[in-house]
């Protein structure tokens, strides 16, 4: 069945390709195997059912193929691993090497982002008195995302160094910043963390949060998550909560790639912690 025939060669890599794409110096490398097999095998399916409904053809042969399985991508930093990423980072910036790109690593770690939305960021979508990114455009399409105080405060200070469009400008004219997946494999060969994704950076972001007692709803609504995303451009005040997750997250994030260490790992329910937040909420609204 050619169906059948077409997911084996995707899996064994026979339609590898290397696309050039519109951005300066951009391509897109199709590397084949079995997660690629299954989307397309999906997709052919998808196809083949609208063919039925247009009464093109009687049957979906693409049905009852069994799905190949392939890797879950499930790894997440340990904080060990994040005090590494921290260390690699600033050895790096001390070297002047990469330093374009060690910055939108530690920003991937600090707010959850994909590659793609932290690379392609313009300051038009950054809300800093609103403590949030206005992506106008991600893998959901519109997303808010909710950021911490340590990402504020780094976006901040580049506002007043950084001309043009882009929050990562490349060499281009207000291009966004290319050499990433390069200078990403210059940044970690050789290294403890040498095979780590940006994925792998998101994954963490959001176990980080399960640790800090956070809801599957709001770890979703900070990662722009279909199931918790915020899209509406009409939301000008974002929930509370949603910034002090963000604030918690992120501070906890950074302060391991700073090189502390916590002797806890999980912080929910935590009473006397609950306790000593109230009550600074309440002495800071306190008339005397």
């Amino acid at each position: 069945m050619i169906v059948v025939k077409i997911m084996r060669d995707i899996m064994a890599g026979r339609s590898r390709i290397v696309v050039k794409t519109k951005k300066l110096r951009g391509k897109s490398i199709v590397k084949g195997g079995p997660g690629t097999a299954t989307r397309t095998l999906g997709l052919i399916g998808g196809i083949l059912t609208y063919a039925i409904d247009l009464g093109i053809i009687d049957r979906n042969p693409a049905h009852g193929i069994k799905k190949p399985k392939y890797k879950v991508r499930d790894r997440r930093l340990t904080e060990a691993e994040y005090r590494i990423l921290g260390k690699i980072l600033a050895d790096a910036n001390a070297a002047g090497k990469c330093r374009r790109t060690t910055e939108i690593v530690r920003q991937i770690a600090l707010t959850g982002c994909r590659r793609s939305e932290i690379i392609n960021l313009k300051w038009c979508d950054v809300d800093i008195e609103g403590s949030c990114l206005r992506l106008s455009e991600s893998k959901e399409g519109r997303s808010i995302r909710p950021i911490g105080l340590p990402v504020v405060e780094f976006l901040e200070a580049e506002r007043e160094a950084t001309l043009g469009s882009y929050v990562f400008p490349g060499y281009g004219l207000d291009t966004a910043f290319g050499g990433f997946p390069r200078q990403w494999q210059i940044l970690f060969a050789g290294t403890p963390l040498e095979g780590l994704t940006a994925h792998v950076l998101r994954h963490s972001f959001a176990s980080i949060g399960n640790d800090l007692g956070f809801t599957e709803v709001t770890i979703a609504a900070l990662l722009g998550h279909a199931k918790g995303t915020i899209t509406s451009r009409y939301i000008h005040v974002l929930d509370a909560t949603l910034v002090t997750a963000a604030d918690m997250i992120a501070g906890y994030v950074n302060a391991l790639l700073e090189g502390n260490r916590f002797e806890r790992g999980s912080y929910a329910l935590d009473r006397a912690a609950r306790k000593i937040a109230m009550g600074e909420f309440i002495e800071t609204r306190g008339v005397g």
